[in-house]
């Protein structure tokens, strides 16, 4: 991609003196989004923020009835797109301090949702088989999102009868075009931090595996040890 995790850190201290406390706190989030589109090659979008108070969680976007408080794309405002480096990063983020990390869904991957539980379960059988996975996130409200290749959302119906759980009831779902996540170490609307189950690496953020290698796990464990409520 052109440069390192090193490098971005290197490019941080000379050409960002950071002479305040508001810097020296966003300065963070420029590596990130750095990271993102520079080692992994997402693009990323500044996402709304969810404000606390008067005992309600409201929405930064101002929209009195807004339906995902703090987890949608800020209107108007510029991603990074995937390839960019610091400079970049810093330049969008200085218009939208505070805003939160989005990853577009249905561009360098689509995404494989079930409960935070069955996703700790099943990934360590994924890897007890050998089996690969890509990243994995998990939501403060309890969710995990597992990275696959693009395409996999609306090849879901299709793979899931494939395997023969098109009658089962599952807690699944797959994101796909259209959809966004918030990236670590943004918040949830409001609920707390996204966290890496298992973080991206060079070999999975450009190549995320194939959604038939882990649905049949996933599906299996979602049916069998974690049923639906």
């Amino acid at each position: 991609m052109g440069f390192t995790i090193g490098s971005i850190r290197e490019r941080r201290g000379p050409r960002e003196p950071r002479p305040g406390a508001r810097r020296r706190e966003r300065a963070p989030v420029y590596t990130a989004v750095a990271e993102y589109t520079g080692l992994w090659g997402w693009d990323v979008v500044p996402g709304a923020r969810a404000v606390r108070g008067g005992g309600r969680v409201r929405c930064s976007c101002g929209a009195v009835r807004c339906p995902s408080p703090g987890a949608h794309p800020l209107t108007g405002t510029p991603g990074v797109p995937a390839g960019a480096g610091l400079d970049e990063a810093a330049r969008v983020w200085e218009r939208v301090p505070g805003a939160a990390l989005l990853l577009p869904v249905g561009r360098a991957f689509d995404v494989i949702e079930v409960p935070e539980d069955a996703g700790r379960r099943a990934l360590t059988r994924l890897e007890r088989m050998g089996l690969p996975a890509g990243p994995v996130a998990v939501t403060p409200h309890g969710r995990a999102w597992f990275l696959v290749a693009p395409g996999a959302a609306a090849g879901l119906p299709r793979l899931l009868y494939r395997m023969g759980w098109d009658d089962a009831v599952l807690d699944l779902r797959g994101l796909g075009p259209g959809d966004h996540i918030t990236a670590p170490p943004s918040d949830l609307g409001g609920l707390g931090p996204v966290r890496w189950l298992r973080p991206p690496a060079p070999e999975t953020a450009e190549r995320p595996p194939q959604a038939r290698l882990l649905l049949g796990t996933l599906a299996y464990v979602c049916h069998r040890e974690f049923p639906p409520g």
